[in-house]
């Protein structure tokens, strides 16, 4: 019985070795990297430029539409429109949309969906056909979407989505150069939703205890808190979500002076009603220029 037990013993580890000779064999190949050249698999790769025109231009075709009550209208022509992304849900703090900005202005796309940083990363660009969706201002913010609740504009829904949509290239990050908030604060509505930096700002609360959004904050309405910054002696607000992954990481403080730290923020231009925001992507649009 032992011998027997060590022949198949024996015959076991030359399977095991055989086995992890051809695994060995597979990883010391050469890997090539995901090619979409035949299309991403994602969205409708069916789409074509044709009818391409400016985010401005888009917004120029319905004037009436971002006003103080919410509307809606649907966009019947054959008119697309394109873009990079420049804001996601990867940082928790925008939820169920994503902003995107061409050379011209910037517009906030709204879907019912989760995780759309998985394939709507920062710098990707997409080319969308606004043929049958709903473009309306959400507290006077430019949104795309569908109706929601009547006049307002909301969410669409993620099938909706996927035939509306065509990832153009890979990624490209580097691409996105945030405008220095202080050349648009002249014209607020037209950068409204663009990534925007502010240089050199201070966060008021900061005192080395105080969150962006902890559990003990006090919400603007819904599940979000303001913050107030100092920038280039204005308040400007901070918008953080309750959820968002930084919700609990403490203002930028400075010990050595017991002052609030300086920053540079780098966020995106938003607006709810009258109260114009930044709304921060993830920790590192948080640089402290000032220990």
């Amino acid at each position: 019985m032992k011998i027997k037990n060590i022949k198949h013993l024996g015959l076991l580890c030359f399977l095991a070795l055989a086995i992890g000779a051809v695994a060995t064999a597979c990883m010391d190949g050469d890997w090539e990297e995901p090619s979409y050249s035949d299309g991403a698999p994602f969205g409708n790769n069916d789409i074509t430029e044709e009818g391409l025109v400016s985010i401005e231009e888009l917004i120029a075709k319905y004037p009436n539409v971002f006003e103080s009550t919410d509307r809606n209208v649907q966009i019947t022509e054959n008119l697309k429109i394109k873009g990079r992304v420049t804001g996601n849900d990867l940082g928790g703090n925008i939820y169920k949309q994503f902003f995107i900005q061409d050379d011209t202005r910037a517009l906030c796309i709204a879907v019912n969906q989760n995780g759309l940083n998985g394939y709507l990363a920062e710098g990707q660009e997409v080319l969308i056909d606004l043929r049958g969706l709903y473009i309306g201002g959400y507290r006077q913010m430019p949104e795309l979407g569908q109706p929601y609740n009547g006049n307002s504009i909301g969410r669409m829904s993620k099938d909706v989505w996927a035939t509306h949509f065509k990832l153009i290239g890979d990624p490209q990050p580097e691409a996105l150069q945030p405008v220095d908030f202080s050349a648009v604060m002249s014209n607020k509505n037209a950068n409204c939703g663009r990534l925007v930096v502010l240089r050199g700002a201070s966060f008021a609360n900061a005192n080395g205890r105080t969150a962006f959004a902890g559990k003990n904050a006090t919400t603007s309405g819904g599940n979000y808190v303001n913050q107030n910054v100092t920038y280039n002696g204005q308040n400007v607000i901070i918008r953080t979500s309750t959820y968002a992954d930084f919700a609990a990481m403490a203002l930028p403080y400075n010990e050595a002076t017991k002052s609030p730290a300086k920053c540079n923020i780098t966020g995106i231009a938003s607006r709810f009603g009258n109260d114009w925001q930044i709304m921060i992507r993830k920790p590192s649009d948080i640089e402290v220029i000032e220990n």
